[in-house]
């Protein structure tokens, strides 16, 4: 079934607009793109501002929905130094409103010899390739990012409400262009809110205001995982927490604050 994923999450106009196909739709809304998509772009911008450090955080604060019909990133350096940089990054829509703003940091990788430190494994997959992502239909009922995924489930699971762990592989995030490692894993970090989901979509919202995704080291293979969870409370206030993995161990973390909402509410 790689038919899921032959389609890239956006196009590059030629007046540098970003406009979203079908995979990189969300699920709450039929003209607004998933934050996971989104912020591998953040992070294409970044990786070009510093090209000769390792990008090892990116933390988006999400102002108002990315409009699937188009929208530009800027990206600015704040700073730059011999080991460590960081960059600040504003999205604006047509009409050149804010919808999102974002940090970076960027990491010298240096070779330090050998170094001790706890075992991380990747989690167990099934021998099936191909399957669908657990959530199939959005509210809108318009083609969205899960349509577009390919999943594998560790045996024994059934991704009912609570922690879960799912090995996913995503599209291109450019037409015409190859994602960079870390480019790659952000859709799936931004995919622990649903995965670790404590309701299910028909009874809570549980919209991310923000995303952190945090890595010690790049991911090497295409099939990535996430292995989840998410604490809600009655304020409506929550946080989703993944470990994220490539086929060889652990490589980061992903965090969300969510916003918890009732769904009709």
């Amino acid at each position: 079934m790689t038919d899921k994923i032959s389609l890239p999450f956006f196009t590059l106009t030629d007046d540098n607009l970003f406009v979203g196909n079908d995979s990189a739709r969300g699920p709450w809304s039929a003209d607004a793109c998933h934050a996971g998509p989104f912020s591998g772009l953040l992070a294409r911008a970044a990786e070009k501002a510093v090209a000769d450090k390792q990008m090892v955080r990116l933390t988006a604060s999400f102002i108002r929905p990315i409009p699937m019909d188009g929208f530009r990133i800027e990206c600015d350096i704040a700073q730059n130094g011999r080991v460590a940089a960081s960059t600040t990054l504003t999205t604006y829509d047509r009409d050149d409103k804010v919808c999102a703003t974002a940090t970076t940091t960027h990491i010298v990788a240096a070779d330090v010899g050998g170094l001790t430190t706890p075992e991380a494994p990747p989690p167990p997959t099934s021998d099936d390739e191909g399957e669908d992502f657990f959530i199939s239909t959005a509210p809108h009922g318009q083609p969205f990012i899960s349509n577009f995924l390919e999943a594998r489930y560790p045996p024994g699971t059934d991704q009912s409400p609570g922690p879960n762990t799912i090995w996913l592989r995503a599209p291109a995030l450019v037409v015409g262009e190859v994602s960079s490692p870390f480019q790659r894993i952000c859709p799936i970090g931004d995919c622990g809110n649903a995965i670790s989901r404590n309701h299910e979509f028909d009874e809570f919202s549980f919209v991310n205001a923000d995303i952190t995704i945090a890595l010690h080291r790049l991911p090497e293979s295409e099939w990535l995982a996430s292995s989840a969870i998410s604490h809600w409370q009655s304020n409506g206030i929550g946080l989703s927490h993944a470990t994220l993995f490539d086929e060889e161990g652990a490589v980061g973390v992903a965090l969300q604050s969510l916003v918890l909402r009732p769904v009709g509410s």
